[in-house]
């Protein structure tokens, strides 16, 4: 049978309830995209005979109207009712950083009845890994500026209450996000309880200066999934130029996990993601180290 002929309880086919379906029913939340965007960047060089440092650093917005006026923010704003929210992360993105054509993965959805004093908005929040050396950063129309700050990720406090079905881990993290200009700094609560088979875990910002909203949750949260992301898969290549050492290779999985690697350890570990190529780094004052490329079969190797 052909179910758009087949009716509800109410006598109703397909059809007719449709065309006398009220949409204002439900009072309908409002839909916002947030965008993390990560890169690692070299610091200025002390002595040229030494790598240079490089840094993880997130891409934020500094905001010109109410709420949170003059405050930073991840880029980000409201999906509009004809758009896909996709479209709407790639949309804002644009316009407020003029970031454009960029791989974005959804993170996480945030839906905290209060998280935004306007109104209740639910957030889908995405992330992205880029080189930041091919793109033009700049604020738009919506933004007072765009900049990149250096993220600084740590734990203060840990605990861990065992129970009969499991554990209640706790943990403060102090997330620092700084550059010449500017310094903020939240703290964010994470609470993981672990009862039998199941795990929740809850966040809550107890302390933020400077940032908005509830992005210290969104930015303690992706941290924490780039460092797990960056273990098991190629993440880590989105930040690399086409042609690198492993040396600087081992920088950027060291600046994202938080610690230093063991170079052999670590040789072994990507010895399938890259490909030796026949050219050499030519700075002076270096020894010419021998440069590579990712492998993009490295699954099948």
């Amino acid at each position: 049978m052909d179910k758009k002929y087949i009716k509800n309880r109410q006598g109703l086919t397909e059809k007719e309830f449709l065309g006398q379906y009220d949409a204002g029913i439900y009072e309908r939340p409002s839909v916002t995209v947030d965008m993390l965007i990560f890169t690692v960047m070299d610091e200025e060089k002390e002595n040229y005979r030494k790598l240079p440092e490089k840094s993880l650093k997130l891409l934020l917005v500094k905001r010109g109207d109410h709420p949170f006026i003059a405050d930073w923010a991840l880029p980000g704003g409201f999906v509009s009712v004809n758009e896909s929210i996709d479209e709407a992360a790639m949309r804002e993105l644009k316009t407020e950083t003029n970031i454009d054509n960029i791989y974005m993965e959804q993170l996480y959805t945030w839906g905290d009845v209060k998280r935004d004093p306007r109104t209740r908005v639910i957030s889908c929040s995405y992330m992205a890994l880029i080189d930041s050396t091919t793109l033009d950063v700049k604020a738009g129309d919506d933004a007072d500026d765009a900049a990149w700050f250096n993220v600084s990720y740590d734990v203060i406090e840990e605990k861990k209450n065992v129970q009969e079905k499991g554990f209640i881990l706790e943990k403060l993290v102090k997330i620092t996000l700084f550059n010449s200009s500017d310094t903020i700094e939240a703290i964010v609560k994470v609470v993981e309880t672990c009862e039998g088979s199941t795990t929740r875990v809850k966040r809550e910002v107890t302390k933020s200066e400077g940032l908005a909203f509830d992005h210290a949750k969104m930015i303690e949260y992706a941290i924490e999934r780039l460092r797990n992301k960056i273990n098991y898969t190629d993440i880590a290549f989105n930040l690399m130029p086409e042609l690198f050492t492993l040396s600087e290779l081992q920088q950027v999985f060291e600046i994202v996990l938080g610690k230093e690697l063991l170079a052999a350890a670590f040789r072994r570990k990507v010895e399938d993601m890259v490909i030796e190529t026949n050219q050499f780094t030519k700075d002076a004052g270096h020894r010419p180290s021998k440069l590579y490329r990712f492998n993009p079969n490295w699954r099948n190797a």
